[in-house]
């Protein structure tokens, strides 16, 4: 009786050490309706001058205000508020990684991001996101 049910059984191939000739592009995994392609055009959409007033120049090249903004809105929609878990996205969330341009900033960074330079202007920011979206 068992050899009878084995015989029905029809598996899809799976190979777990495959390579592929060309890697698809994070860009062909997303779904064109998916929200973070949302946030993604919203931000870009976004003027950033007050942001960018908060930055001194010199040092250490800085990750990219936009980047950095649409990765937070991207966080707090999907319901994660905690920069390391913000972080632990960044490295395992497609979307995340799309978003960043698989830049992986750490929970330090996004944390000075959120305090230092959106403080005082996150209100501002977030009317423009309400008038694009209206």
């Amino acid at each position: 009786m068992q050899n009878k049910l084995k015989s029905k059984l029809v598996f899809k191939d799976y190979n777990f050490n495959q390579n592929l000739l060309f890697p698809p592009s994070l860009e062909e995994l997303i779904a064109p309706n998916h929200p973070v392609r949302v946030v993604n055009q919203v931000v870009d959409n976004l003027d950033l001058d007050p942001i960018f007033a908060k930055y001194e120049g010199g040092g250490c090249p800085a990750y990219h205000p936009r980047m950095m903004l649409k990765v937070v809105v991207y966080g707090y929609i999907t319901n994660r508020y905690s920069s390391r878990k913000i972080e632990e996205a960044l490295q395992q969330n497609i979307h995340f990684m799309w978003l960043s341009g698989m830049s992986d900033p750490d929970h330090n960074t996004i944390n000075r991001f959120r305090s230092d330079r959106l403080k005082g202007v996150l209100k501002e920011v977030f009317s423009q996101v309400v008038l694009l979206l209206v």
